[in-house]
C-alpha cells in the first residue's frame, strides 16, 4: 500500500483477510463475484456484529473495514482486474455524536508524570515517555518510532520523521521533557537495550522498540494509578495538549504545527509556520514548557477565510483517535 504508514497498511490488512474469510465462507471465492447486495450484506454483519463483551463493533472499527474494502475494489477497477466497481456506492456509516473525551488538567498531568518511580529503569523510562507524551502531544506510533538522535535537547526540539501521511514535522519541547529523556537515555536506556542495537529511542522491557498496545497500557497503568478518575491512555495527552495550549492562547494554526495536522478538514488548507514561532507559541502556551519566556511579542499572522476554528482542532484529534483504535 504504497502512501501508507506500516501500521495503518497492517490494520487494512486485517481487515480485508476478514471480509475474504466471510465470503469464502459463502463460496465467494473471487473478486468478481463480489456484488452491491454481497456489500450491503457484509456491512449489515458488521453493524449487528457483538463482541465477547456483548458491545457492538466502534464506529471507528465499522468505518475502517468498509473504506478498506471500498479502496481494495478501486484498485481492482482500475487495474482492470474486474469491470466494474460493486462499492462504488457504498455508504459508509456517519459518525454518531458524542460528548467530549476526557481532558486532563495541568494539576492531573502533573499527578500522572509523578506515578513513574525514577529509581528504576523501567520507571525512569516511563517518566521520561509520559514527559514527552506531555510536552509534545506526539501520536503513539510517533513516539514508538522514534530514534534517539531526533531529539535535539540543545535546542528543544523534536524531529518527528515518520509523522501521519509518512510527513515529518519539527516541534517544540519543554526543558524539563529534554532533562527526563536525557536522564533515561543516560541512566535507563543502556540497561534495557539489547544489541544489535537500532536506535529506538523508547525500549520496552524485551530490550526492542515498543508495541503499540504495550506502550498504550504502560500509559494507561499510570492514568489509573493517578487516582484522577479519567479513561484513556497516550492519546489522552495529545487531546490535552490541544485543550491546554488552546487555552493559554495559542494561535490554532500553531497548534495544528505541533501536532502534525496536515488538513483540519478537506476544505481547509494547513498553514505552514516557522519553528522559531512556534517555539515562542509553545513556551507561552503549554505548562509543560519552562523555557525562559520571550519578551518580544510574535507577529500577526495574516489570517485567511479558512482560519479553523477551536473545536475543528479538537474534533480532529479525537477522529485520530478513533482512526488508531486507541484509548
Amino acid at each position: 500500500m504504497a502512501g501508507y504508514a506500516e501500521s495503518t497498511a497492517e490494520v487494512r490488512r486485517r481487515y480485508l483477510e476478514s471480509f475474504c474469510t466471510w465470503c469464502g465462507e459463502r463460496s465467494i471465492r473471487r473478486p468478481e463475484e463480489v456484488t452491491r447486495p454481497v456489500l450491503l450484506r457484509y456491512q449489515r454483519r458488521l453493524f449487528y456484529y457483538r463482541k465477547r463483551d456483548g458491545k457492538p463493533l466502534s464506529w471507528s472499527s465499522q468505518h475502517g473495514q468498509l473504506v478498506a474494502i471500498r479502496s481494495f475494489f478501486k484498485w481492482l477497477t482500475i487495474e482492470s482486474h474486474i469491470l466494474y466497481n460493486p462499492a462504488s456506492e457504498l455508504h459508509l456509516p456517519r459518525r454518531p455524536p458524542r460528548l467530549p473525551r476526557a481532558v486532563l488538567t495541568r494539576t492531573e498531568a502533573e499527578e500522572v508524570l509523578r506515578q513513574a518511580d525514577p529509581g528504576t529503569a523501567q520507571g525512569l523510562r516511563d517518566r521520561a515517555i509520559l514527559e514527552l507524551f506531555y510536552a509534545t502531544g506526539m501520536r503513539r506510533m510517533e513516539v514508538v518510532g522514534a530514534q534517539v538522535f531526533d531529539l535535539d535537547a540543545s535546542q528543544g526540539l523534536m524531529r518527528v520523521r515518520h509523522g501521519k501521511g509518512d510527513r515529518e514535522r519539527v516541534i517544540p519541547v519543554g526543558e524539563r521533557a529534554c532533562r527526563w529523556v536525557e536522564r533515561y537515555l543516560a541512566e535507563a536506556r543502556p540497561l534495557l537495550v539489547v544489541e544489535p542495537d537500532d536506535g529506538t529511542l523508547f525500549v520496552a522491557d524485551g530490550g526492542k522498540a515498543f508495541h503499540p498496545q504495550y506502550l498504550s497500557r504502560v500509559v494507561r497503568r499510570h492514568i489509573e494509578a493517578s487516582g484522577v478518575g479519567k479513561p484513556g491512555g497516550c492519546h489522552l495527552f495529545r487531546h490535552t495538549v490541544a485543550t491546554l495550549m488552546l487555552n493559554g492562547g495559542a494561535d490554532i494554526r500553531f497548534i495544528q504545527q505541533m501536532l502534525g495536522h496536515a488538513d483540519i478538514s478537506t476544505t481547509q488548507i494547513y498553514t505552514r509556520v516557522a519553528v522559531k514561532s512556534l517555539q515562542e507559541v509553545y513556551q507561552r502556551s503549554h505548562p509543560a514548557a519552562v523555557l525562559r519566556r520571550k519578551a518580544a511579542g510574535l507577529a500577526e499572522t495574516a489570517k485567511d477565510d479558512s482560519e479553523p476554528t477551536a473545536e475543528d482542532v479538537l474534533e480532529a484529534v479525537e477522529a485520530e483517535a478513533d482512526e488508531e483504535g486507541e484509548d
